[in-house]
């Protein structure tokens, strides 16, 4: 059999770097930890995924953006992550292939300009916003584009315990990307150790806080044990613990990620990754506000 070109085996790279990004890392093998907690999860929606993924690379490729960026999954993320949204929410029509390209291509084109401000002009990270935004603009166009929801059967979960509490938190990490399995969790918990454990420590913390918040606060607990409450803490963990080494910026993000989530469930849009979003933009924006308050002040020499 003869060896794969050298351009496939960069490209597949590139693709798992896009899975491993999602938990904001570059890691090839935490990415084909993530693929496989897909597949013990809920094989159905790998398909979206590397589709989503592939359709949002090749648009990087072709509009000509920095191949650097292309390479540690930065244009790969946002499209798989609606590769599995389309694939979860909707039922299966001819429709659907044609959306995850279209939207997975979209989020590179917003990316892009975001990325390039971000750098140039200090912007704040867009994190999953292209996905956040774009997924919101397809449920709202499902009803005109007659897309059917896929029907959902909720799993029975056991009343609050120390082992369900333990399931709990890994159904927290397996809800970043739609996950409920436990065992899928837990090989996303392998993957981030594999290439970050301080990030795999942050995103356990991320969940456990999101799970006791839930429980102390009264909210449903049928959400808590399922993870609901503890994959935009555990994000906003990994996210504000690699740029800030003080644990108490994280902790803030996982309380703000929390206090704010329910907000969405209020004004009838789904959460999703946004509550983890604006909690980072809130303190680092916070952040860049009292630092130029300090500088304003500090005496002239």
């Amino acid at each position: 059999m003869p060896p794969l070109p050298h351009h496939a085996l960069h490209g597949f790279r590139a693709l798992l770097h896009g899975f491993s990004q999602i938990f904001l890392q570059a890691h090839a093998g935490c990415g084909l930890l993530i693929v496989l907690a897909i597949l013990v999860g809920a094989p159905d929606l790998l398909g979206g995924a590397l589709l989503g993924g592939l359709s949002s690379m090749l648009v990087a490729q072709r509009r000509g953006y920095t191949k650097a960026d292309i390479d540690s999954g930065l244009y790969g993320y946002n499209g798989i992550l609606l590769g599995l949204l389309i694939s979860l929410h909707f039922s299966w029509s001819p429709l659907i292939p044609l959306l995850i390209i279209v939207s997975a291509g979209l989020s590179s084109l917003l990316l892009a300009p975001w990325m390039q401000r971000m750098r140039e002009r200090h912007w704040l990270p867009a994190f999953t916003f292209p996905f956040v935004a774009l997924s919101w603009l397809l449920l709202w166009l499902a009803p005109p584009l007659q897309l059917q929801p896929q029907p959902i059967a909720e799993a029975a979960l056991p009343s609050i315990g120390w082992f369900s509490a333990l399931l709990a938190l890994a159904r927290g990490l397996g809800q970043v990307i739609f996950l409920e399995a436990p065992l899928a969790g837990l090989c996303l918990l392998l993957g981030l150790c594999l290439a970050n454990r301080r990030a795999a420590l942050w995103a356990l913390l991320g969940s456990a806080g999101g799970l006791s918040l839930a429980l102390h606060q009264g909210w449903a607990q049928h959400s808590a044990l399922a993870g609901l409450y503890g994959y935009n803490a555990a994000l906003a963990a990994i996210a504000l613990s690699q740029v800030h080494r003080q644990a108490w910026v994280a902790l803030l993000g996982i309380v703000l990620a929390l206090l704010l989530q329910p907000g969405f469930t209020a004004v009838g849009l789904p959460a999703l990754s946004m509550p983890f979003i604006l909690a980072c933009w809130l303190i680092q924006a916070s952040q860049r506000l009292l630092r130029r308050a300090a500088a304003d002040c500090a005496p002239m020499r």
